[in-house]
């Protein structure tokens, strides 16, 4: 078979993926390429740097909030992976920004995949709706990820790159540390009584690896795609059920006055937005077959997986 480029190992020969943000999603990502690409991952934390190696990745030093640490980026990032979040605090993200500028320089990007949050669209009264709906960020938290989000879209229509806008609502597993959600019913964490509560919606962070690699493949331009699982329940349903599956007692319901003086300000704002996320985009355009299409699927899969231990 004739070789378009003779004398090159096959390695050199794949494609290359920048992943900037490689934290549990982003090393479940690595796991699921299984040597596709050549991947390079931006870290700021050089202890990190042998768990990368060891997932099959090049790990590159550098930091978002020093932009002068960024100059490397420009040629390594045909496509890229944007998984890292945005400050603690403000109404912008001046990370994407920097790393904006730092591509810009080299002019190599074709698709571009970018971690961003359902949080965007705000309150939605427990409304059902699609990607057309028009964003309403109620939280500064919210407001950096529509600036993060206008900069991409700004960035790929200038330079011509696929830019796929994944909006994620929270994200789980069994095994994910700090997001496990027998945690949070063990803890005994209140939720709010049923005239009370609010939809909410999850995504496996497995099924979210999986989204992430699809979207660098099949993403659309400009596009914002739902990422989120098939169950559409009350956030106190939720974790009802995650106690029923994992043997513990349901967590105590609360009225809104009451969460108002026990909650955090945090967690206060994901129980004032109610909404249900269709996403269809996610299983027509990028063709996921979710694994995860309601928690009771992770339980199920925990429970098989013990029993051929």
């Amino acid at each position: 078979m004739f070789n378009p480029q003779p004398g090159r190992p096959a390695a050199f020969r794949r494609p290359r993926l920048l992943i900037v943000g490689c934290g549990d999603v982003g090393e479940r990502v690595l796991r699921g390429l299984r040597g596709r690409y050549r991947v390079s991952a931006l870290t700021s934390s050089p202890a990190r740097c042998e768990a990368l190696r060891g997932l099959g990745a090049r790990p590159l030093i550098g930091n978002l909030d020093d932009p002068a640490s960024l100059g490397r980026l420009a040629a390594l990032a045909p496509r890229l992976l944007h998984l890292a979040p945005p400050p603690g605090r403000g109404d912008d993200d001046p990370r994407t920004a920097a790393l904006l500028r730092a591509l810009a320089r080299g002019g190599v990007t074709q698709r571009l995949v970018y971690g961003s949050t359902t949080g965007v669209y705000g309150d939605a009264g427990g409304a059902r709706f699609d990607e057309t709906r028009a964003v309403a960020p109620a939280s500064d938290r919210a407001r950096r990820r529509v600036a993060a989000e206008t900069r991409l879209r700004w960035f790929g229509q200038a330079f011509g790159a696929c830019v796929t806008l994944l909006r994620i609502p929270g994200i789980y597993a069994l095994d994910r540390l700090g997001g496990d959600p027998r945690e949070r019913v063990a803890r005994g964490n209140p939720v709010l009584r049923p005239e009370d509560d609010v939809y909410t919606n999850h995504i496996h962070a497995d099924d979210l690896a999986r989204a992430c690699i699809a979207a660098l493949h099949r993403g659309r331009p400009q596009r914002a795609v739902h990422v989120c699982d098939d169950a559409e329940l009350l956030m106190g349903d939720h974790f009802d059920r995650i106690a029923q599956f994992a043997g513990l007692p349901p967590p105590p319901r609360i009225t809104r006055e009451a969460a108002a003086a026990q909650l955090s300000p945090m967690t206060l704002s994901f129980m004032s937005e109610s909404r249900r996320l269709d996403n269809g985009r996610l299983k027509r355009e990028l063709r996921v077959v979710l694994r995860y299409p309601a928690v009771e699927a992770a339980f199920q899969v925990a429970l098989q997986a013990a029993l051929q231990a």
